[in-house]
């Protein structure tokens, strides 16, 4: 299938590794040109020399970042056409385990640079009639996983951000979508310090994910046979969520 990417623009944030990584590895792959951006400057060089994207250095967590992250990026490759949130998961703990300051902060990181980046990109998606928003957030929005409460809280919300918007921007050919993935081999993953065999076993796929099946799923999304998917959450789980 033609996916029909070749000569995009797209920019993926957090994509310094995991999930954001593959999913800008993929697009490259298909004859895109990215722009990638991580708050660490060594470490997102070094991945856009690797997997041949343009490395930009960005603090999500810091207000307004997103949206000049989205003009320098659009000055560098051109309009954007493909923007993929990507801000990584808040730490874990429970409820009483995170003051006021944390709890701001997490909303930083995950809900305003969201907004963020959104707001300076999707003008031009309107005005070329033409555009895809993609955000990755998690099946904890959905079915909440223990100890990660911020992330549990906050992801859900911008489920309804992705539906309330999508039917906004629809007409113009811009489609808005959330990427759920459950258990996926990734840095994450390890600093969850979670037993990768007894996830597997929960799995009904029977396997932990890789991050190139998310990607794959992106890319989709991404594409023109896309066109018609909008306002959704869709998961890349291995069939380890029970609700529909």
């Amino acid at each position: 299938m033609d996916l029909g990417l070749k000569g995009r623009r797209a920019l993926v944030m957090g994509a310094s590794r995991g999930l954001g990584k593959a999913i800008a590895r993929t697009y490259v792959a298909e004859g895109m040109r990215v722009a990638i951006c991580a708050r660490d400057a060594t470490r997102i060089a070094a991945t856009a020399r690797e997997i041949g994207a343009e490395g930009m250095v960005c603090d999500l967590s810091q207000p307004g970042a997103a949206d000049s992250l989205v003009r320098d990026a659009t000055a560098q490759l051109g309009a954007i056409d493909v923007l993929v949130v990507n801000t990584g998961g808040p730490p874990p703990g429970p409820f009483l385990g995170f003051s006021d300051d944390a709890w701001r902060a997490a909303f930083e990181s995950l809900w305003m640079s969201s907004v963020g980046a959104i707001r300076a990109a999707l003008p031009g998606m309107q005005s070329r009639r033409w555009g895809r928003v993609i955000l990755v957030t998690s099946i904890a929005a959905k079915e909440p996983v223990a100890n990660l409460m911020l992330s549990n809280s906050l992801r859900a919300g911008l489920h309804g951000l992705v539906n309330a918007l999508s039917r906004e921007v629809a007409r113009d050919q811009v489609t808005v979508n959330a990427l759920m993935p459950g258990y996926t081999l990734t840095e994450r993953l390890e600093e969850l310090k979670l037993d990768e065999g007894k996830l597997a076993e929960q799995i009904p796929a029977g396997r932990i994910g890789r991050p190139e099946d998310f990607a794959a799923a992106a890319a989709f999304l991404a594409s023109d046979p896309a066109g018609y998917i909008t306002g959704q959450a869709i998961a890349c789980d291995g069939g380890l969520m029970h609700s529909i």
